[in-house]
């Protein structure tokens, strides 16, 4: 696989690139889902290619091919300059590519479990349907359960010598509970209604343990039918860590890309509100908001050991005591804000050109809980699960939906609320929370769908998230 990374970037170096890269890939696919008791879709999938960069100029140049051999490799580098000569022509400003030590390694991910190796078809197909059983049996009239397992092997080569081989296992599973109300549905999801995903084997799911919970979430469906509706009003919000993940991703994460940021890219997500003058000054949120982008993390899902540009795996401050201080960044970015490469870009696969991806974008632990953010609230609200979620194209403005919320009144839980909803504006959202859960809090919550470029590739993130509280929140707007 290394002499077939070698050719093509020989390939694009005899065709006047002054730099390549390329990645040979194989990746195993394997997705199923089950409603009420019935395997309904199973999908399995094995890809392999060849992706190749090329640099002339100013200019990227990108050729792929799924064909493994030394010559269909050779002519990819070959096309890739051409494409990159052809861009060259619309000249742009000189392009400086972060340096990055030349390496020789091979990194591979840990599992106890192969999911696809060590475990049966049938008793992955059997879990699915115990568990929507399960959850139809308490109640709840659609019962639904999913699982996906990825199988990543990745070589790598570059002009400046880099020799870098990888192996990664990822999968993770989501189970939920709808039911369904004079004129409306409600759903429970557990353990998020992403699911859980992390860069580990099949003991991540088995420790998810779908069954346990499924009465639990079938119950509280079929209870949301019947509780009042969030009230509109300011009030003081307290976020459980899986909502706090999906904040982080959408008013963190996507605003701190650094190919957002200058304009670059903004397919799918738009661009970002933030001004590369103020990295370093710009208060994003309260002394208490402290996020790295952190892809060392163990068995978290955008955790690895080298990016697609070669370049190590290493933990980033993005906001350090309320101040942004760092981005997203890859070798072609990070020279024009006067850092080094993050080691931050990835590509879906051998067919799609490597772009600045999210990593594990995670709130660091506080010195509080949950439990304290509760008995410290003498009336507010507190929200959990994504349902729904809305942002404007600069991630400034949003509001999201959750599944489920529960009144706090003087310091304990009250009613159970259906429809929650909040509201705020980034950095004065950010501002506001006053309380973070502690470190035996701290989840790797794994987002496996997040969307970006065009073509759109779909990008595997991560997100360590706690509990927190946030004054003066609007809260029920609909």
């Amino acid at each position: 696989m290394f002499d077939l990374a070698t050719a093509a970037v020989e390939g694009a170096l005899a065709a006047g690139a002054v730099y390549a890269d390329a990645r040979v890939m194989i990746v195993r696919y394997e997705s199923m889902s089950a409603k009420n008791r019935v395997v309904e879709d199973l999908t399995q999938t094995d890809t392999a290619g060849i992706g190749v960069r090329a640099l002339i100029g100013s200019s990227w140049g990108f050729q792929s091919t799924p064909e493994l051999s030394a010559a269909a490799a050779r002519r990819a580098g070959e096309q890739a300059a051409a494409v990159a000569r052809a861009s060259a022509r619309v000249a742009g400003p000189p392009l400086e590519l972060s340096p990055a030590p030349v390496v020789q390694a091979t990194w591979a991910s840990s599992w106890d479990e192969h999911p696809l190796d060590d475990v049966g078809l049938g008793e992955r197909a059997d879990l699915l349907v115990q568990v929507t059983g399960a959850i139809a049996d308490a109640g709840a009239p659609l019962a639904q359960a999913s699982h996906q397992i990825w199988d990543t092997q990745k070589w790598f080569a570059s002009s400046e010598g880099s020799r870098i081989d990888q192996h990664l296992v990822e999968c993770g599973a989501v189970i939920d509970a709808t039911a369904i109300g004079d004129g409306e549905t409600q759903r429970r999801s557990y353990p998020g209604v992403r699911g859980q995903f992390g860069t580990r084997g099949w003991e991540l799911v088995r420790e998810l343990d779908l069954i346990g919970n499924a009465p639990r979430i079938a119950e509280e469906a079929q209870a949301l039918l019947r509780a009042p509706q969030c009230p509109e009003t300011t009030t003081t919000l307290i976020l459980g860590s899986e909502q706090m993940a999906l904040q982080l991703h959408e008013s963190v994460g996507h605003a701190i890309e650094l190919d957002r940021i200058l304009g670059w890219e903004a397919a799918f997500a738009g661009t970002s509100w933030l001004d590369p003058r103020q990295l370093g000054t710009l208060r994003y949120g309260s002394d208490l908001m402290n996020v790295t982008a952190d892809a060392t993390l163990p068995g978290a899902l955008g955790s690895f050991g080298y990016d697609d540009e070669g370049v190590a795996a290493q933990a980033v401050d993005i906001v350090k005591d309320g101040t942004w201080v760092g981005v997203l960044s890859g070798r072609d970015s990070a020279p024009l804000v006067r850092l080094r490469s993050g080691g931050m870009v990835r590509a879906d696969g051998a067919a799609r050109l490597p772009m600045v991806r999210m990593t594990n974008v995670g709130l660091l632990p506080g010195e509080s809980s949950l439990e304290e953010m509760i008995a410290a609230t003498d009336d507010g609200i507190y929200m959990d699960t994504n349902r729904s979620w809305s942002i404007d194209d600069k991630r400034l403005n949003f509001q999201f939906g959750c599944e489920i919320a529960w009144e706090v009144k003087d310091g304990r839980l009250g009613r159970m609320l259906r429809n929650p909803t909040y509201t705020g504006i980034g950095p004065r959202f950010w501002a506001s929370m006053d309380m973070v859960g502690g470190a035996d809090e701290w989840v790797f919550w794994g987002t496996a769908n997040c969307g970006k470029g065009q073509p759109m590739q779909v990008g595997h993130t991560g997100h360590p998230s706690v509990p927190a509280r946030f004054s003066g929140v609007r809260v029920g707007v609909r």
